[in-house]
């Protein structure tokens, strides 16, 4: 169980991964998501530097798809700017979204990458696949009060990945 919640790779920030890295490892496609990882979660729009990020991954070739626990409103109103894929209301961990995801942008198991801020969500439903999975560091701390206690768990394992 333990492995499962080890990212492949840690950053302070999706701006600091290394997209060139990615490429050399054979990754194609990108599944990430929304909240506390490209935007705040009291935030409903990109800004202009999540705008180029996301668009300098597709302009990269990558395959991008939108995955959120988060309702359909909040996704769709992200992705207005965007028109990527995107699946709502996921229930990661779930390995189910991510199949759906990898579907929807034609890229399997060996060749997909999962970024997201949350361990016990996104990592481990990435790490259940066997996806190359990133984690990035909450951009806020506004959150669900769940999230707010998981959280903490967090942490502490984080401490002992990171050493």
């Amino acid at each position: 169980m333990k492995k499962l919640l080890i990212p492949d790779s840690y950053y302070e920030s999706v701006f600091f991964i290394d997209r060139n890295k990615l490429k050399e490892i054979g990754i194609k496609g990108i599944i990430i998501d929304i909240d506390n990882t490209l935007i705040p979660w009291e935030e409903k729009e990109a800004d202009t530097k999540v705008f180029s990020f996301i668009n300098g991954l597709i302009e990269d070739g990558f395959k991008i798809c939108i995955i959120s626990n988060n309702t359909k409103k909040r996704v769709d109103k992200f992705n207005e700017v965007f028109g990527l894929p995107a699946i709502h209301k996921a229930g990661k961990p779930k390995k189910s979204p991510y199949i759906k995801a990898m579907e929807l942008i034609k890229t399997n198991r060996r060749n997909t990458a999962v970024i997201g801020d949350q361990i016990f969500t996104d990592i481990l439903g990435g790490n259940r696949l066997g996806l190359f999975t990133i984690l990035v560091k909450p951009i806020s701390t506004k959150e669900f009060i769940w999230t707010r206690i998981v959280r903490k768990l967090e942490r502490i394992l984080l401490k002992k990945i990171l050493k």
